[in-house]
């Protein structure tokens, strides 16, 4: 072998020797979990949870550091230009597959600048009414809207969120058409819900149950393939004649330089971490399934949503945001 083929030989060899032992070795210092939205809120409080079980395996701490803003860019710029070292990574929804598709320019690349580690969770949304809507199931609705276009009007958290696509999927499926009314986030349309300054909205299980059982609010169907356990008498809305499914996700990023020894080892101690005997005591109330997937199949889903919510976006004529 000739002394340069020799050289780079033992360079590849030492790499490899040197990213399983830095693997062995991981994580060595506490591991800090970006998350895009404020302290107190949903996604920051799985978070926590999930940073308290890695203790008990990593043996160091995991921080949690909160950078909301700019439709959650914010966080995930930061964690696209962190060393890929394991010890950043980024904790988000899947607004994040939306963003790229909604935004006119980006300070990151999102197919590219990040390594997808794993699908936390899974989640549907619930099609509630305020009670004054003359309109007892989806299919009613419908009806409803064609005969009085534009007259009615639904909710979102915010332009380009996904009560919003989900709105406008739904107006494209049914052939009707109904006035979008975006408010600044889940508690103010929950309210406008409730006083009926909006007439429908897709909204969080969990955020709205109370409100179902108590009557204050409709469930017309649920989002998910199959009925919900906790609601078993709402059907679905592909029962209902819409064949609309959506499942909402959390997901583990990590920086795309980051070693792939690293991103396994997190993916599997995320993964026990997920389904551990407390945290399932816990997921149903949060309104999440636990998921755990591998690298491969979030990375495919992932791909998926970006290229599916960059085509709702696009046909919906939804403007670009700065």
């Amino acid at each position: 072998m000739k002394p340069l083929s020799r050289l780079l030989s033992a360079i590849a060899v030492a790499t490899l020797l040197g990213a399983h032992a830095f693997a062995q070795s991981y994580p060595a210092r506490p591991v800090r979990m970006v998350v895009p939205f404020a302290a107190g809120g949903a996604v920051d409080t799985v978070a926590r949870a999930l940073g308290q079980k890695l203790v008990e395996t990593w043996k160091q701490p995991t921080l949690v550091d909160n950078r909301p803003g700019a439709g959650g860019n914010i966080a995930a710029d930061h964690v696209a230009k962190a060393p890929g070292d394991g010890y950043t990574l980024l904790i988000t929804t899947q607004g994040f597959a939306i963003s790229p598709g909604l935004y006119r320019k980006l300070p990151f690349d999102a197919a590219r600048d990040f390594a997808p580690v794993t699908q936390l969770t899974s989640s549907f949304v619930v099609l509630v009414a305020n009670p004054q809507l003359p309109a007892a199931s989806a299919r009613e609705l419908i009806a409803l809207a064609k005969s009085r276009p534009g007259a009615i009007n639904y909710g979102s958290t915010g332009i380009g969120a996904p009560p919003h696509l989900l709105g406008e999927l739904l107006k494209n499926m049914t052939g009707t058409d109904m006035l979008h009314v975006p408010y600044k986030g889940d508690a103010p349309l929950s309210q406008a819900l409730l006083a009926g300054e909006v007439q429908l909205a897709f909204m969080p299980l969990a955020g709205v149950l109370a409100h179902i059982k108590s009557g204050r609010l409709r469930a017309l169907g649920v989002s998910s393939k199959a009925r919900s356990s906790t609601m078993p008498e709402v059907p679905t809305l592909t029962e209902a004649g819409v064949p609309l499914e959506f499942t909402g996700w959390l997901g583990l990023f990590a920086p795309a330089s980051s070693p792939r020894d690293i991103v396994l080892q997190i993916q599997r101690d995320m993964a026990q971490a997920i389904v551990a005997r407390d945290m399932r005591e816990r997921w149903p109330a949060w309104g999440y399934e636990p998921v755990g997937s591998t690298p491969e199949q979030f990375t495919e889903k992932y791909n998926a949503d970006l290229a599916t919510y960059a085509r709702v976006i696009r046909d919906a004529k939804i403007p670009l945001q700065e």
